[in-house]
């Protein structure tokens, strides 16, 4: 029985292995300027980590098979160092791999998150809550208008409490249920939540951050293909959760400014 699960585990752990090998479930395409270094890292994570694994369960494997016959009048043996020894080897060999990994995937995290936007970067806000996003665009002043928690209403669409009448800033600001942007153009994202946690997925753009409720959460980046994109919750945040999204849409620089002269008379 023994070695019946030693020969099993080993079969499942080679299996598990060939989807990845073979690339039978690719990246979807990338879209942005930052997205072939997180390709590159994820790369090298998905590398070491399956060698790892692949070994770790391999040698588990071989030690089931080796010591299942064991008799109660065989000598037992022990590795040099003993316990203590194996924990520490464990411990010094994750330790390098997650500095290696944490050393090489600098570039593709500094890239993001460690240089600041351009400064003609497109700011957008984008407000999460149970269960949709909405985005606010600065209107022809360039600035945002302050937001009021008080006066946030869903039943008068006023997602942001805004304050039009009093606000001089606030009086131009386009805000819409759908988020476009010009391509090959840099987009500052301002981010906050409105309720719980949430999260701003993108797979095409190689962006996943999460809202984190009282916290501003900045992000820039650039997309470079003209299309349309699902923008999905990954945060398990309520009942509606699984129907939480929106879509982005990467328009020529004309389509852009048509798009947002028709939003802002909508306002």
């Amino acid at each position: 029985m023994a070695k019946l699960l030693a020969v099993t585990l080993a079969v499942i752990a080679i299996a598990s292995a060939i989807p990845i090998v073979m690339h039978m479930w690719p990246m979807p395409q990338d879209i942005s300027t930052h997205g072939h270094l997180i390709d590159e890292q994820y790369a090298d994570t998905m590398l070491e980590a399956g060698i790892s694994f692949l070994a770790s369960q391999l040698l588990l494997a071989f030690f089931i098979w080796k010591f299942s016959s064991h008799k109660p009048s065989d000598k037992i043996k022990s590795l040099p160092g003993g316990a203590m020894g194996l924990v520490i080897a464990a411990f010094l060999l994750v330790g390098t791999e997650c500095l290696a990994l944490g050393v090489f995937g600098v570039k593709a995290w500094a890239s993001v998150y460690f240089t600041p936007p351009a400064a003609d970067a497109l700011p957008i806000q984008v407000q999460a809550g149970q269960f949709a996003f909405y985005f606010r665009y600065p209107g022809p002043d360039g600035t945002f208008g302050p937001l009021h928690a008080d006066k946030i209403s869903e039943a008068n669409a006023n997602f942001f409490g805004l304050d039009t009448t009093n606000d001089q800033d606030s009086k131009d600001d386009i805000v819409t249920a759908e988020m476009a942007i010009p391509v090959n153009r840099e987009i500052h994202l301002l981010m906050h939540s409105k309720d719980v946690g949430h999260s701003f997925y993108v797979p095409e753009l190689r962006v996943h951050q999460d809202f984190v409720p009282g916290l501003d959460v900045a992000l820039h980046f650039t997309a470079t293909k003209i299309g349309k994109y699902e923008i999905v919750c990954t945060q398990l945040c309520g009942l509606g959760h699984y129907n939480m999204k929106a879509y982005l849409e990467v328009k020529s620089h004309e389509d852009y400014d048509s798009w947002i002269k028709q939003q802002s008379a909508l306002q």
